[in-house]
C-alpha cells in the first residue's frame, strides 16, 4: 500500500494494478504508465463542468447512455485488443465528462474501455496533456467523439473518429449551439455554458 505520492518514482512505468494500491489524497492519472499529477480545477472550470453535466444528464436520463464526471476512472487501451487484466493496463484517466452507452464497460471501479464521448475542459496547468497526449490516447482507444473546451477563449473544438483517426469536425464559438455528431438531437447553447 502506497500512502504518499513521494513514495512513487515519476520516471517509472506503472500499471493499473499498481494504481489500485495507491491511497493518498492527490489525484493522479496514468498516461502509458507514467504518472501525471492533476491540479485542482478552477471555479470557472467547475462552472463549465457543472453546466455541461446538467445538460447532458437531462438529455441522457431516459436512454441507455450514462454521463460520468471526474473523479471517475477510465481504463484505456488499444481498441484492437480485447479485455486486459489490471497488470496489462497502463492508462487510467479521469476525463472531466464522459458518456458511456455500453453498460458492459462499467464496473464498480469505473469504465473498462473507451467511452463513446469525452469532454475535457482545459485548465492553465494541463493544456499540452489534453491537446497532445490525451488526444492520441483517446484516438488509439477508439473514443468516437472528443471535445476540448477552452474556457478563456470560449470555444469548443469537436473531434470525431473516422477510419481510426480524429478529424476536426467543428470549432464552436461562445454564441453558437454545439451539437455532438453521435447525438444530433442534443443541442448545447454555449452562451449558457460559458456564462459568468
Amino acid at each position: 500500500m502506497v500512502t504518499s505520492l513521494l513514495e512513487l518514482d515519476f520516471g517509472k512505468q506503472y500499471t493499473y494494478a499498481d494504481y489500485l494500491t495507491w491511497k493518498f489524497v492527490e489525484r493522479v492519472e496514468l498516461l502509458k504508465g507514467f504518472i501525471r499529477q492533476m491540479s485542482a480545477p478552477s471555479v470557472r472550470h467547475q462552472r463549465i463542468s457543472v453546466r455541461l453535466s446538467g445538460m447532458l444528464s437531462s438529455f441522457f436520463r431516459k436512454t441507455p447512455c450514462e454521463v460520468f464526471h471526474a473523479p471517475f476512472d477510465v481504463r484505456l487501451y488499444d481498441r484492437q485488443k480485447s479485455y486486459l487484466s489490471d497488470e496489462q493496463i497502463y492508462t487510467v484517466v479521469q476525463p472531466d465528462l464522459c458518456v458511456i452507452c455500453d453498460a458492459s464497460k462499467l464496473d464498480e471501479r469505473g469504465c473498462n474501455g473507451a467511452p463513446d464521448w469525452i469532454i475535457e475542459i482545459l485548465s492553465p496547468g494541463n493544456p499540452q496533456t489534453d491537446l497532445r497526449d490525451k488526444y492520441e490516447l483517446y484516438q488509439e482507444a477508439g473514443v468516437l467523439e472528443y471535445w476540448i473546451v477552452f474556457p478563456s477563449e470560449q470555444i469548443v473544438e469537436q473531434f470525431v473518429l473516422k477510419e481510426g483517426s480524429y478529424y476536426l469536425h467543428e470549432v464552436y464559438h461562445a454564441e453558437a449551439t454545439a451539437v455532438p455528431v453521435l447525438f444530433p438531437a442534443l443541442s448545447i447553447p454555449l452562451q449558457e455554458v460559458f456564462a459568468k
